[in-house]
């Protein structure tokens, strides 16, 4: 007969001290637990809210200008007179007029307006992107040919503000003007390369950052520079007012 035996030591020792987790029936044990909890819980409802408001924000900055720029796109066109005067009816009896289109999109609430201009029918005209940065005070031309992108001072008294040139491309559509007009010519020269375009606004930044850039003065105000000197020029043909321009763009 074998004789079964146990040791009265691990016989008679209490098993709940050694357990890992704490005794709930010990109040200051169950107070720790609740305490734990709660941290655990507002932690969980700080980072989801988080998450959340980073969906919107990413949303909305997408929406904003990706959507927006795809969907808000107006179709315009424009005819003129290829002459530097003003558009009258009686000079036009006879005269060929010439048709222009071009695609505007806005951004109002942040005054900037985008021009882009398809290849002409006429050859001597580049196709190009013209913004219109109100805030920055700045106009920025892409050449489509060159892949060059010119910055130079926003001409307020030439180009109409977004909200303004909005309502007068709207009223076009609805035949309350007749899209006829005049021709503008504007000479600007090359003076610089630019380094850099961040310091230039998210949009100029967003269109030229991969392009070689150059600033840009007007020609008439640039002391010493001769009329009939020999120039490499290039035209960008389009509107952004009640009337046409012709931007000619040179480099010495």
């Amino acid at each position: 007969m074998v004789k079964v035996s146990f040791n009265k030591a691990l016989a008679l020792k209490d098993p709940k001290k050694e357990s890992l987790i704490p005794d709930v029936q010990d109040p200051e044990a169950a107070v720790w637990v609740r305490q734990q909890s709660k941290v655990w819980c507002w932690c969980f409802c700080l980072g989801l809210a988080l998450v959340l408001s980073g969906i919107v924000v990413g949303g909305a900055y997408l929406y904003r200008y990706y959507v927006l720029e795809e969907e808000e796109v107006f179709v315009y066109g424009m005819k003129y007179l290829d002459e530097e005067y003003e558009f009258d009816e009686e000079v036009e009896v006879g005269m060929p007029l010439r048709q222009i289109e071009e695609n505007v999109s806005f951004f109002e609430d942040d005054e900037v307006e985008l021009i882009q201009v398809p290849v002409p029918e006429f050859k001597d005209s580049d196709p190009a992107g013209i913004l219109h940065d109100f805030k920055m005070r700045l106009t920025a031309y892409l050449d489509l040919n060159l892949n060059k992108c010119y910055i130079i001072a926003l001409n307020t008294s030439v180009v109409m503000p977004p909200k303004d040139f909005h309502e007068f491309l709207v009223n076009i559509k609805a035949g309350m003007y007749l899209p006829q007009s005049y021709l503008l010519h504007e000479q600007m020269m090359v003076t610089e390369k630019l380094d850099s375009t961040s310091d230039l606004g998210y949009y100029i930044n967003n269109m030229c950052n991969d392009k070689d850039t150059y600033r840009l003065q007007r020609r008439d105000t640039i002391l010493g520079m001769q009329k009939r000197e020999a120039l490499n020029c290039h035209k960008i043909r389009h509107f952004e007012n009640k009337f046409v321009v012709e931007t000619l763009i040179c480099e010495p």
